[in-house]
């Protein structure tokens, strides 16, 4: 297993796992979306959003859906900067001494749909991310795009003529949702052919790493 790392990947499974959790208690009190959307006073492709990880719904959004369930209290910890004391007691003395760290593993599922879409979608959002720095990648997206279109290949004809529509307004939420179009279209898609060598390495080499697991590893608060 690899030790913590700042990644893009990391950020991405995080959310995926933080959704899935979400998603999970929301069933487990037996309301339906319909019921918790309007409880918390978002629409239900909001809360689908939410529900799926994605990073573009908002923090108050996310902030709602976890009052709602009745998880706040932890998130309360983290803004106030506390910590949960953690110790353990010595045989002889009974005194209390520093906590072993305590570790957290964070990994994919390997399944391969789910650990193919992570990938695609960790590769598309740092392609966005340069696109809108330097507009001459986004002319170059589209020059690869006209090339399969003139190619004239029949299977991802319609996905092309959609892709043209993001690349030409910008609909990039359209593209890096969770959804099932979106993973198609991201099947389909000429953004990657915009990342450098090396970002793509580093991208594949972070989800090998997502894969085998990632550590945290959290001390524990001495007592006296």
């Amino acid at each position: 297993m690899n030790a913590y790392c700042d990644s893009s990947v990391l950020h991405l499974q995080l959310l995926l796992l933080l959704g899935d959790r979400l998603k999970s208690l929301r069933k487990s009190l037996g309301l339906s979306a319909v019921e918790m959307a309007s409880g918390v006073g978002i629409s239900r492709t909001t809360l689908q959003a939410v529900e799926a990880g994605d990073p573009r719904a908002s923090m108050g959004s996310y902030l709602r859906v976890i009052s709602a369930l009745g998880i706040v209290g932890d998130l309360a910890l983290l803004a106030a900067g506390a910590k949960r004391p953690v110790t353990t007691k010595t045989a002889t003395a009974g005194a209390s001494r520093d906590a072993p760290l305590a570790r957290i593993v964070v990994s994919a599922d390997t399944s391969r749909h789910r650990i193919q879409d992570l990938q695609s979608l960790a590769l598309h959002e740092e392609a966005v991310r340069r696109i809108r720095t330097d507009p001459a990648l986004l002319h170059q997206a589209q020059a690869v795009l006209q090339k399969w279109l003139n190619a004239g290949d029949q299977r991802s004809a319609s996905l092309w003529v959609e892709w043209k529509d993001i690349l030409e307004h910008r609909k990039w939420r359209k593209a890096l949702g969770r959804t099932q179009r979106a993973q198609e279209l991201r099947q389909a898609s000429p953004l990657a052919t915009v990342l450098p060598p090396e970002v793509r390495k580093r991208i594949l080499q972070d989800v090998r790493d997502l894969k085998e697991g990632v550590v945290f590893e959290i001390a524990g608060r001495a007592r006296q």
